[in-house]
Order: C-alpha cells, then structure tokens, then sequence
C-alpha cells in the first residue's frame, strides 16, 4: 500500500487480503490431502507405490495442461471471477473423485483429481498475481508469505481431518483385509475401506460451491498489471524476460521438492519402519516446518533481508538437511525431511515475485507459465519411487533433492538478475481499481 493511503484504500486492501486468505486456506487443505490420499489408495486398492503415485501426478500436471488456457480465461473475465470459476470447477472435481470412489473405480477418482487441480490452476493464476502486485513489488514475498501460513495451516490440518475420517484404524484394517479369507472378502473390505472417502468429498465440493458464490458477491476489488508504468512496458515478447524463464525452471523444480517433502514423506516414513498408523500424519511435520519458515519469512522479509537473499539462504538449507536425513535413519531420518518445509517455506514467495518483476502487460501470460511450472510436482516424486525401487531410499531421495535445490540457489543469487536492466532499481508497482 502507498505511505498516504486512504483509510478507504486500506480498509479495501485488508478485506483483499482476507478473501484471498480463505481462497489460499480452502486449496491448501484440498492440496495437502495427497499425502494421506497416497496411503488411502495403496490400501483401498492393494497398490504398489508407482501405481499409487498417481495421485500427485494427475493432480499437478493439470497445471501443465490447463495454465494457459486459465490466463486466456482471466483475460475474459478478470481476476475475480476468474477464482470463483475456478472453485466451481474444483467443486465439480469433488463431486467425481467421490463417486468414482464409491464406485470403486481408481482411474476415474484420478479422473476427479485432474477436475481439481484443473480448478486450481485457474484459481492460482489468478490469486498468485493478485496478491503480488495489490502492493509494492519489493513487499510481495511478504504477502505471498502471509497466504502460504493460512496455505500451509491448512495444510497440517488436512492429514489430521483426513486421518481420523479416512484412515483410522488404518493399522487394523490392513490386518484385516490380509487375513481374509477369500478374495471375494477381500474385496469387500476393501470396498468399504474406499467408500469411506465418499461424504468428505462431498462435503468438500458443497464448501468450494459456496464459497464460489462468496467470491461473485464479494467486495473483492479488480485489479491489473500496471503496463504502462514498467520500465519493460516497451517489450511486448515474452522471450524479452530470461529471468522468467529460469523462473519458471526454478518455480518447476520448487514445487517437486515441496512436494517431494510434503507427499512423498508417507511413503519415506514407512520404508523407513514407520506403520502405516504413524505414518499417516507425517505431512502435517513438513507443514508445521513450513509454517515455521513463513512466521520467519514475514518478520525478516524485506526489512532485514531481500527475497532474492532469502530463497538462497532457504536452499542452502534444503541441501543441508537432504543430506542429513541421508546420513540418519530411522525417525531422526524422517524428521530431517520434515525440516525441508523450513527450508521451502519461502521459496514459492520470494519465486513468484521476481519472476513476474516488471513483465508489465504480460503479467497474466507469466503469471501461467509459472503456474505450468507446478507440473514439477507430478514429475519429480515420480523421479523418486521410480529410483527408489531400483536403489535405497534414501540415496533415491537425496539424488533428486540437491541439484534441485543448488539450481534454486543459482536462481537466488544469479538467475533473477538474467535479462534485467542493472543500472535501474526502480521497483515496478501495480495501479489498483480499489
């Protein structure tokens, strides 16, 4: 917000900043559901990891299908309603993973997961933007930072909702389907394991639905990507932007090492001895540690330290404790991985920022090429249960992890700058319709 903002203005900015809170809180639970929901479908299916690493997979490469179809959308309708289509879909999405589960049928659920993250790919290339630039450019991560807490809330909430509704018990009932004595018994077991997750889908898309048609009827303000004020306003080629490009790698790469720690963290738990009972809630850990890494993020970004310094502080860190949780075993091991949520925290904030850093009237195009990049997180843990059945987990983990995070660190300290005009620091802004 400008120093002499009006009480008007800053009563508008605040109520924006709330909507898109709850916005960030809903898609974050529905996100961090994968975890568990790998978990739930290895059991209710009887399926080995590969088959079951389908759901992060679906669910993320709809981003990849559907980014620059949702900013054509958005060029049509606008930011605001361009979210609020976007919880339709994701409602629409709910109501076919629910049947298609009660149906028992696991592609069509994965057919559901696609409608989801097909909602959320127009709903974050909406969001993401409009967060970034309803202020100053050189203040975004702190926004971004303050939804990735109300995200990432969400987030350690979900395997917790999600595990006493759908895998409670989980321990027993394995034993149970086991030690049935009949494949047609077995069957039903697992049949009624399955159904389970019919009514919190139900319940989900009823949720999404209604907040949809919050949204229409908020007093959630339009706003636009200030063109006419870039210092790149001449450049119309979104080739005129490098930093964007190796922005979109590094976001691609971010997203598979989130996800890596955050999904992939059930399947390491229980390699790593853990039953399934306890290993059902490690997500809500990764999340924890990422709630952690934003509460930082928020106090010392920018006033104590830039973004750009932030994220390559951040994968240094992520590079530490990949090896540390190599070199350990056991719990300590999986907490390691845990602690990647600390180092990722910030990444996605101080990312999305730079990358979109005066594109001007190319905002919405750059905005989805980020939002395609999310794809990393159907890619890259698909790297790792391929790896780890053909090598330890843990050096499986460990080879994907670290290049990736000593690439966010070139992007952190080198990458961002790729293209940009070194002799202005001028802070492009956003004008806003408020």
């Amino acid at each position: 917000m400008a120093p002499h903002a009006t009480s008007q203005q800053q009563s508008h900015y605040l109520m924006s900043m709330t909507i898109i809170g709850v916005l960030f809180f809903i898609f974050g639970f529905v996100t961090w559901l994968n975890g568990s929901l790998i978990l739930f479908v290895k059991v209710g299916f009887n399926l080995d990891n590969v088959s079951a690493f389908w759901i992060p997979f679906v669910f993320y490469v709809s981003y990849f299908v559907l980014a620059l179809p949702s900013a054509a959308v958005l060029k049509r309708t606008g930011m605001k309603k361009g979210m609020a289509l976007g919880l339709f879909v994701m409602a629409v999405g709910s109501v076919v993973f629910a049947q298609c589960m009660a149906m028992y049928s696991y592609s069509g659920a994965l057919v559901g997961l696609f409608v989801i993250g097909a909602g959320l790919a127009l709903l974050q290339t909406a969001s993401n933007p409009y967060v970034s630039i309803l202020g100053p450019i050189e203040s975004g991560a702190k926004r971004v930072a303050i939804m990735g807490i109300c995200n990432k809330v969400a987030g350690a909430l979900a395997p917790i909702v999600f595990g006493a509704l759908l895998l409670g018990g989980v321990d027993a009932y394995v034993d149970k389907i086991n030690a049935a004595g009949s494949t047609a018994a077995k069957a039903l077991l697992q049949h009624e394991f399955v159904h389970r997750a019919f009514m919190p889908y139900v319940v989900i898309a009823g949720v999404l639905a209604v907040l949809a048609i919050c949204v229409v009827f908020s007093s959630l303000p339009e706003i636009k990507p200030d063109g006419d004020s870039s210092r790149h306003a001449g450049k119309r080629s979104i080739f005129s932007f490098p930093y964007l490009w190796l922005g979109v790698v590094c976001l691609f790469i971010y997203v598979g090492m989130e996800v890596q720690a955050g999904d992939s963290i059930v399947v390491y738990g229980t390699a790593s001895g853990l039953s399934p009972e306890h290993a059902k809630h490690l997500t809500t850990y990764t999340m924890i540690g990422m709630l952690i890494g934003y509460v930082l993020g928020v106090i010392l970004t920018p006033r104590f330290i830039s973004q750009q310094r932030y994220l390559a502080i951040s994968a240094v860190f992520g590079v530490l404790f990949a090896f540390a949780a190599w070199l350990t075993h056991g719990y300590t091991s999986v907490a390691f991985v845990a602690a990647l949520g600390i180092a990722n925290a910030m990444m996605w904030p101080a990312i999305f920022p730079l990358a979109i850093k005066g594109l001007g009237d190319q905002t919405e195009f750059g905005s989805a090429l980020l939002i395609m990049g999310i794809a990393g997180g159907a890619v890259i843990p698909n790297i790792f249960v391929r790896l780890e059945e053909v090598i330890n987990f843990q050096l499986a983990f460990l080879v994907v992890m670290v290049p990736g995070y000593l690439y966010i660190l070139f992007y952190g300290l080198l990458g961002h700058k790729v293209g940009q005009n070194a002799r202005t620091t001028v802070i492009d802004s956003a004008t806003a319709t408020l």
